[in-house]
C-alpha cells in the first residue's frame, strides 16, 4: 500500500468553511479510527502562509499533504483544515493541516476563518504546532505575536477550555544556541497571555493551566536539508506514544472516543461557525449521549436480528425451552458487553443511562418472548394438574388429597421452569401468571369436584330411585290402611342407607360440615320426591286402580278363586264391599302423608260416597234450601294445598265416573244369576203342576188300577234315566238349544243301541268290552265341544253361561258316581257266573 492510501488525505473544511462530512466518514472507516478508544492523539499546526507547515507535517509524520512549489512563487497552497492519518506513529494520530494565517488572499481584515479555525484547532487537537521564524524572536511586530493573541483569545470562548500542548517550532534556526532563544520566545508567550483580556473568573489565571509549552528548532529546509531531516526525524521520536504520562500530550483532558470524532467535529465546527462560545464539557457530553445512543441503537439492531435470539424465539413459540434463561442471558450479555466496550471512553455518566435505556430496551424487547414461555409453563404445568389428578381419583385416593398432592407438584414444576426462565439482567416477576395458574388450578378441581360430587350425586339419586319407584308403586296397588306407613318406612330406611353410602363416598372431599349437610338434605329431599312424583302418577292413574281393585274383589272370592254366579251370592254385599275397597284407594291417593299427620280423608269419603250419613246429617240453608256438600271444596282439611294429589272435587267426580263405568260388571253379575236359576230350574211352573194334577186325575187313577201300567212307566223312567246320564242331555243343552238338539238327535240312536247291546250282554252272562263306551264318549263329547254356538247364543251374558255349565257339571259329577258303582257291582257278578 503507497504512502497516500495509507495516510488517507482528506480535507475537513474547505476554504469557505463548509465541513466534509462524508469526507471525514470515510477517512474514519478507512483507516478504522472508531476502533481505538481513547487510544489516539490531534496533532494540528498553524502558523503564517508559506511558512512550511505542510513541508514539515509531510516529513514529521509522513503524510501527502500539498506542498508549495518555490520556483512558481510564495502563494497560499493549503485552503481550509487538511486531515490525514500520520504513517508509522503509534498511538493512532491525525495530523490536521490548517490553512496559514496572514495570507495575502484572505487580506488584511478578514480573520474570521483564521480565528475559527484557530478554535477548532484548540478543541480537537491535542499538541498544537505553531510555526515560527527564528529571525522574528525578540521583534515586537513579528509575524508570530497576531497568531498567538489569535490563540489566546479563542481560548477564552472556551466555556472549559482543555489542557493543550503547545509546541513553537523555530523554523530555518540561525546560529544562536537554543538555550538563548527558548526564555525570549516563553517571555513573549508569557507578555502576549497577560495582554490577552479575560473573564472575571479567569484574570489571574496562569497560562500553565492552559497549556504546555514546549519550544524546538529545526535548521532550514532548503539550505540544511539533510541536518533539517535528522532534525524532523529526532522530533519524531516525542510523538511516539504521545499520550503516555511524561509525554507531549500525557496530561490531556476530556478526551472524545474514537467513534465519536466525527460526530464531535462536526458539532464543533458547527457551534463555531454560529459565532458561539464552545462548552467543551457540555459538548463532550452531547457527543457521548449521541455516541452512545448510537452505539446502543445498534446493539439493540443486532440483538433483533441475532441468530441465536431468532432460534430461542421461534423454539419458545412451539412450547417451552429448557435453559432459556441462561441463553437468553448470554445473548443480552454479549451485545452490553459490545456496548460497554464501545462506549467505555464516552462521559460515565452518559455511558451508564444510555446503557441502563439499552438494558431497558433489550429486556422490553424480549419480554414478550419470556412472557410467552411463562404462558407454556402454565399450560404445561396445568394440564399436568389435569392428567394427574385423573390419575390419582382413578387410583382411588381422595379427592381433596389428589388435588392438594398435585397442586403441590404442579406448582413447584412451574416454579422450576420460572427459575430456568430467569435471566441475570433483570428479575422478572412471575407471580402473576403463577396466581392465575393457581386460579385455573383451583377452577379446575372445582369442576372437576363439582362433576365428581354430581355423578356422585346422580348414583344415588339412581339408586333412591331404583329403591323406591319400584316398592312405592307397589304399595300402591295394595292401597290398603297401611300403605303410607309403608311407605313412610321403605322412605327412611332407603334414605338413610343411600346417606349412609353418600357420607362414605364424599368424605374424601373433605368438605366443610355446612355443605355436607346441605347436599344430605338436598339428598333426602330428592328421596321425598321421588316419592311425591310416584304417587302423583299413580294418582294421575287412580280410576284404572280403582276399577281393577273393584273387578278383583267382585269377581273372587275370600280364597282369590274366580266367583261363579250361582244365585246364592249376595250381590248387594259383593258390590258394596267393592266398592268400599276402590273408594279405600282413592282415599289412599288423595293425599300426600308423609309426614304423619293425621287427617279425615277416608271417613269424609266414606260418609259422603258410600254411607251417605254426611250429607243427610249436614244442615240446611234456609235462604237457600239445598244441603252444603262437603266434597264442593278445593282441598282437604288438615291437608296442605302441596300435598293434595285429588281435591275432593275430583274426588267426587271420579267417583261419579267410576260408578257409572263399574255398573255394567253388576248388572252382568245379576244377568248371570237369573241365567243360572233359569237353566237348573226343570221343573214345570206350580200352575202347570196344578193342571197336571187336575187333568191328568183320570189317569192316574188308572194307572192305580191296573199295575202293569204302572211297570211299564217305571221300565220306560228307567230306560230315559239311561238315555239322560249316557247322553249328557243337561251339558249339550249348555251351548243352547239348537245345538244341544242337534247333537242330541246324532247321538240318539247309537246310545240306543249301545244299550241293547249291553243289556244283551248282561242278560248272556258276558263282560261288555271297556273300551267302546270311553270311546263314545270321547266321541260324543268331542263332537259336542266342537259344534259351533249359534248366532243367537252371544246375546246370553257370559257369566251366565259360566254359570250353567257349571251347574251342568256339578250334576254330571254328581249321577257320575252313581253310574260307576253300578257298573262297578255288574261286572263281579258277571265274572262270577
Amino acid at each position: 500500500m503507497g504512502m497516500a492510501d495509507e495516510c488517507c488525505c482528506v480535507q475537513l473544511i474547505d476554504g469557505n468553511g463548509e465541513f466534509n462530512v462524508d469526507g471525514l466518514e470515510n477517512f474514519v472507516r478507512t483507516t478504522k479510527l472508531n476502533h481505538c478508544g481513547l487510544s489516539y492523539a490531534v496533532v494540528a499546526i498553524m502558523g503564517p502562509q508559506s511558512s512550511g507547515k505542510s513541508t514539515l507535517m509531510n516529513h514529521l509524520f509522513h503524510t501527502n499533504f500539498r506542498e508549495m512549489d518555490a520556483f512558481r512563487g510564495r502563494s497560499q497552497t493549503t485552503k481550509g483544515i487538511w486531515i490525514a492519518k500520520c504513517v508509522g506513529i503509534e498511538p493512532f494520530t491525525i495530523a490536521m493541516d490548517l490553512e496559514g494565517s496572514d495570507s495575502r488572499e484572505r487580506g488584511e481584515d478578514d480573520t474570521t476563518f483564521e480565528k475559527q479555525s484557530a478554535l477548532f484547532a484548540l478543541a480537537i487537537a491535542d499538541i498544537v504546532l505553531i510555526n515560527m521564524w527564528c529571525h522574528d524572536i525578540g521583534r515586537e511586530q513579528a509575524a508570530n505575536k497576531p497568531l498567538l493573541k489569535t490563540v489566546f483569545q479563542v481560548m477564552m470562548r472556551l466555556f472549559s477550555p482543555r489542557k493543550t500542548t503547545l509546541l513553537f517550532v523555530i523554523r530555518d534556526k540561525t546560529k544562536t544556541p537554543l538555550e538563548y532563544l527558548e526564555p525570549i520566545l516563553r517571555e513573549d508567550i508569557q507578555k502576549i497571555w497577560d495582554a490577552v483580556p479575560k473573564p472575571q473568573t479567569l484574570k489571574n489565571t496562569p497560562l500553565s493551566e492552559f497549556f504546555n509549552v514546549e519550544v524546538t528548532a529545526l535548521s532550514s529546509y532548503e539550505e540544511k536539508e539533510e541536518q533539517f531531516k535528522e532534525q524532523v526525524a529526532e522530533l519524531r521520536q516525542r510523538f511516539s506514544h504521545s499520550i503516555s504520562p511524561g509525554r507531549l500530550a500525557g496530561d490531556r483532558q476530556g478526551v472524545v472516543p474514537a467513534s465519536g470524532f466525527s460526530f464531535s467535529a462536526q458539532q464543533i465546527w458547527r457551534v463555531i461557525k454560529e459565532n458561539k462560545d464552545l462548552d467543551l464539557p457540555a459538548h463532550k457530553v452531547m457527543v457521548a449521549t449521541v455516541r452512545c445512543e448510537e452505539i446502543a441503537n445498534d446493539k439493540l439492531r443486532r440483538l433483533s436480528a441475532d441468530e441465536g435470539w431468532l432460534a430461542l424465539e421461534e423454539a419458545v413459540q412451539e412450547g417451552p425451552v429448557s435453559g432459556f434463561g441462561k441463553r437468553l442471558s448470554s445473548v443480552l450479555d454479549t451485545y452490553l458487553s459490545e456496548y460497554d466496550m464501545e462506549a467505555v471512553y464516552f462521559d460515565e455518566g452518559v455511558r451508564n443511562a444510555k446503557r441502563k435505556q439499552l438494558e431497558s430496551k433489550a429486556l422490553d424487547f424480549v419480554y414478550p418472548t419470556y412472557s410467552t414461555l411463562l404462558g407454556h409453563l402454565r399450560s404445561k404445568a396445568f394440564e399436568s394438574f389435569k392428567i394427574q389428578l385423573e390419575q390419582s381419583l382413578k387410583k382411588g385416593e381422595g379427592f381433596a388429597a389428589s388435588v392438594c398432592a398435585c397442586t403441590q407438584s404442579c406448582m413447584l414444576e412451574f416454579d422450576r421452569g420460572c427459575a430456568d426462565a430467569a435471566i441475570r439482567q433483570a428479575k422478572w416477576d412471575a407471580s402473576k401468571v403463577r396466581e392465575k395458574l393457581r386460579r385455573d388450578i383451583d377452577t379446575e378441581a372445582s369442576s372437576v369436584r363439582s362433576v365428581k360430587l354430581s355423578v356422585i350425586i346422580a348414583d344415588h339419586e339412581k339408586n333412591l330411585t331404583e329403591a323406591l319407584s319400584g316398592p312405592v308403586e307397589s304399595l300402591f296397588e295394595v292401597g290398603d290402611e297401611d300403605t303410607w306407613a309403608s311407605i313412610r318406612r321403605l322412605l327412611k330406611r332407603e334414605t338413610e342407607a343411600v346417606v349412609l353410602k353418600f357420607s362414605t363416598a364424599i368424605a374424601g372431599f373433605e368438605m366443610d360440615q355446612a355443605a355436607v349437610d346441605t347436599m344430605v338434605q338436598n339428598l333426602r329431599s330428592y328421596a321425598r320426591n321421588v316419592v311425591v312424583k310416584k304417587a302423583r302418577e299413580e294418582a294421575g292413574k287412580v280410576l284404572i286402580r280403582m276399577k281393577d281393585r273393584f273387578s278383583t274383589v267382585f269377581n273372587h272370592d275370600n280364597d282369590s278363586l274366580p266367583r261363579v254366579w250361582t244365585g246364592k251370592e249376595d250381590i248387594r254385599t259383593i258390590t258394596k264391599d267393592a266398592r268400599a275397597a276402590s273408594l279405600r284407594l282413592l282415599s289412599v291417593m288423595a293425599a300426600i302423608r308423609l309426614d304423619e299427620k293425621p287427617d279425615k280423608v277416608e271417613s269424609l269419603l266414606f260418609s259422603s260416597l258410600m254411607d251417605g250419613t254426611a250429607a243427610a246429617s249436614l244442615p240446611r240453608d234456609r235462604s237457600i234450601g239445598d244441603s252444603v256438600d262437603p266434597l264442593a271444596s278445593s282441598m282437604w282439611e288438615e291437608v296442605s294445598p302441596q300435598d293434595t294429589l285429588i281435591t275432593p272435587v275430583q274426588s267426587k267426580s271420579l267417583w261419579r265416573q267410576f260408578k257409572a263405568e263399574t255398573e255394567y260388571t253388576v248388572t252382568q253379575a245379576i244377568s248371570a244369576q237369573e241365567a243360572h236359576k233359569k237353566n237348573n230350574n226343570w221343573m214345570p211352573p206350580p200352575w202347570a203342576i196344578l193342571a197336571m194334577a187336575v187333568l191328568g186325575f183320570n189317569e192316574f187313577m188308572l194307572l192305580l188300577k191296573n199295575p202293569l201300567y204302572l211297570m211299564i212307566l217305571f221300565v220306560a223312567y228307567l230306560l230315559l234315566r239311561a238315555l239322560w246320564v249316557q247322553m249328557d242331555i243337561a251339558a249339550e243343552f249348555r251351548h243352547g238349544a239348537l245345538p244341544g238338539i242337534l247333537s242330541i238327535s246324532s247321538k240318539f240312536l247309537p246310545t240306543i243301541m249301545n244299550l241293547i247291546r249291553r243289556l244283551a250282554e248282561e242278560a248272556q252272562g258276558q263282560r261288555p268290552p271297556e273300551a267302546s263306551r270311553p270311546q263314545q264318549s270321547l266321541a260324543s263329547q268331542s263332537f259336542r265341544y266342537q259344534t259351533p254356538p249359534p248366532a243367537g247364543s252371544s246375546s246370553i251374558p257370559e257369566s251366565s253361561v259360566s254359570s250353567n255349565i257349571s251347574s251342568s257339571e256339578s250334576e254330571f259329577e254328581s249321577s257320575g258316581p252313581n253310574l260307576i258303582r253300578r257298573r262297578s257291582t255288574n261286572i263281579p257278578e258277571a265274572e262270577s257266573s
